[in-house]
This record gives structure tokens, C-alpha cells and sequence, in this order.
């Protein structure tokens, strides 16, 4: 590992963890809400079937949905299951990079970062790894000239191939890798998506938001019939979940008459132990262990294996 990528690696103290008032509001279900017959999902096994690493995506072109707290808190609940998972920060706001403890000078240095990595032929990404403070969970750093890749490799031969050919050496290590893409339909999202197997879509439950959904899924269409015919859907996540109020329910209901098959049954619901637990620098699963927040992560990890999209 590089000296710098050590020097990162170091600054990925523990938080001191919190866990949560037993008065936390139980969990909220699609079925639940809709009146439609409840699911469970069994304890995966400890052991995950052998193969490469399935990559899925967290892809929304609209910012504050939830996309980054999905890919650390599913990655980090993956993980307490037994998963080898691998979470790669492809956004230039970095915030996944600050969810998981790296701040200040380490955060605004380039080497160690996914940007270096896709600049530099030379570098290897298995020395850019870097341990979260969960076992099993490790993650590569995002950086802000991320946000320079549309002008960057707009003359490269196949770049839309680029992510995938670096994530290609690591892919028997892990059982997941979580891409946290941009809030954008552009070049890194085109890039994460030719890499992926399959696509997790948070999606706000608000009005505004399911505007969008269908622009979304437009892209998906267009990167399987161009760059990579495997690519599915794996999930349609509601988050932000108000119970209290008409109109996430509305909004559910719509997002559940549209896109039946993909909407997951697990709702992820407001709570600010999601903001707390990104101060903390540590998943929502650790700082708040017994949160309803930290269950639902789990409820949608023992979901996305049942379903087929995880090992």
C-alpha cells in the first residue's frame, strides 16, 4: 500500500458508538403500509456462495435521497452477515468518504482517491483499500475532481469501460462492492453502471421525486442495450419515509402501482440518527445498533439476498 494511502488508512478511528432509546418507532414496510401481506426474509447464510463480487450501483440523478447512506449502512449491515464488501466513492461531493471517518487534509488529498486511481494506469486499486470500522467492510475514497471526469475523458477510447476494468482485479476478494454514484446521469454514473450487475434506485417519498424515477430507468435501458446487457433493476428503495403524514403514503402507493415488482418491501423512514451517525463517522449500525434505522439496513440486506441480488 502506498505511503499516503497508510497515513489515510490510520485516520479511520472508531466513533464512540450511542445506542438507541428503546422507544425507537418500529420498522415501516411496503406491505405494511399498503395493506398487502406481510414478508419475511430469512437470516442469510454466514457463508456466501463462491463466485465473483456482484456490484450493484446507487444511482438517482436527484441529490439527497438517501443514496449514501444506503451504500454504507446496506454495506455495513452486508457486512454483519458475513459479507466481504467493498464500497467505492464515485461522487465529488465525497460524502460517502466523510460518512466513514476520513475529514479535513486526508479528504482533500487526491492520492488514495478513485480519481487517482482512474488517472493513473499504473496505480492498483488493491492499494488503495482502506478498513472502515467495521470487519469486513473496507472502502476506496472519493474526491471533489471527480466532478472534472465529463471534461476529463471526453476524447478517451471506451471510457465508459473504465471503472470496470479497475474493479476487475478485486472482484474474487468480495462478495459486494457498493458504488455511491453521483447525482447525475453522466460519465461516472454511465461508468459505474457498465460495472455493475444490478442497480439499487433510493428514491424520496416525495411527489417530485418519482418525476424523476422514469428518467432513471431510461439511462439503465440505454447502458443494457449499449455497454452492458446484464444490468437489472435490483430494487426501487423508498426512503425518507414519513409515517405521520398522507402523503409519503401517496407517494408509496404510487411508486408501488407503477413498479410493483421492483418497489423493495423494506422502507427506510426519516430519523436523525442517520445525521448523528455521519458526524460520528461510523454507519448508523454501529453508532445506533438497535435503531430503527440500523434494522431496517438489515431488513433490506437479508431482502436483497433473498431476492437474488446479493450473495
Amino acid at each position: 500500500m502506498g505511503k499516503n494511502a497508510r497515513k489515510t488508512s490510520r485516520l479511520n478511528a472508531k466513533s464512540t458508538y450511542r445506542m438507541s432509546s428503546p422507544k425507537e418507532e418500529s420498522l415501516a414496510t411496503t406491505a405494511d403500509v399498503l395493506g398487502k401481506k406481510m414478508q419475511n426474509f430469512p437470516e442469510p447464510s454466514k457463508t456466501p456462495e463462491a463466485g465473483s463480487a456482484r456490484v450493484i450501483s446507487v444511482v438517482n440523478q436527484k441529490g439527497g435521497v438517501g443514496k449514501t447512506t444506503t451504500a454504507i449502512n446496506l454495506g455495513a449491515a452486508l457486512a454483519e452477515v458475513g459479507r466481504r464488501v467493498l464500497l467505492i466513492d464515485f461522487d465529488s461531493q465525497a460524502s460517502m468518504t466523510t460518512g466513514l471517518g476520513i475529514k479535513g487534509a486526508a479528504l482533500r488529498e487526491q492520492y488514495g482517491s478513485i480519481w487517482y486511481l482512474l488517472n493513473d494506469p499504473e496505480a492498483k486499486l488493491e492499494d488503495f483499500i482502506l478498513k472502515s470500522s467495521v470487519p469486513g467492510l473496507d472502502f476506496i475514497r472519493g474526491h471533489e475532481d471527480l466532478a472534472a471526469a465529463e471534461a476529463a475523458f471526453v476524447s478517451e477510447i471506451a471510457k465508459e469501460h473504465k471503472l470496470r476494468k479497475l474493479l476487475a482485479p478485486v472482484l474474487d476478494t468480495y462478495d459486494v462492492v457498493l458504488i455511491d454514484c453521483s447525482p447525475s446521469l453522466g460519465t461516472l454514473t454511465v461508468n459505474a453502471l457498465t460495472a455493475s450487475n444490478g442497480v439499487i434506485i433510493p428514491m424520496e417519498c416525495e411527489y417530485f421525486a418519482v418525476l424523476g424515477l422514469s428518467l432513471v430507468k431510461k439511462t439503465i435501458q440505454k447502458i443494457k442495450e449499449n455497454t452492458n446487457p446484464q444490468l437489472k433493476i435490483l430494487g426501487i428503495l423508498a426512503t425518507m419515509f414519513e409515517r405521520k403524514t398522507s402523503h409519503s403514503r401517496e407517494v408509496l402507493e404510487l411508486i408501488y402501482k407503477e413498479f410493483p415488482d421492483e418497489v423493495f418491501d423494506t422502507i427506510i423512514s426519516r430519523t436523525v440518527r442517520f445525521s448523528e451517525s455521519t458526524v460520528a463517522g461510523v454507519p448508523v449500525t454501529s453508532y445506533a445498533s438497535s435503531s430503527s434505522g440500523s434494522n431496517s439496513y438489515r431488513r433490506l440486506a437479508r431482502e436483497l439476498i433473498a431476492r437474488g441480488g446479493a450473495k
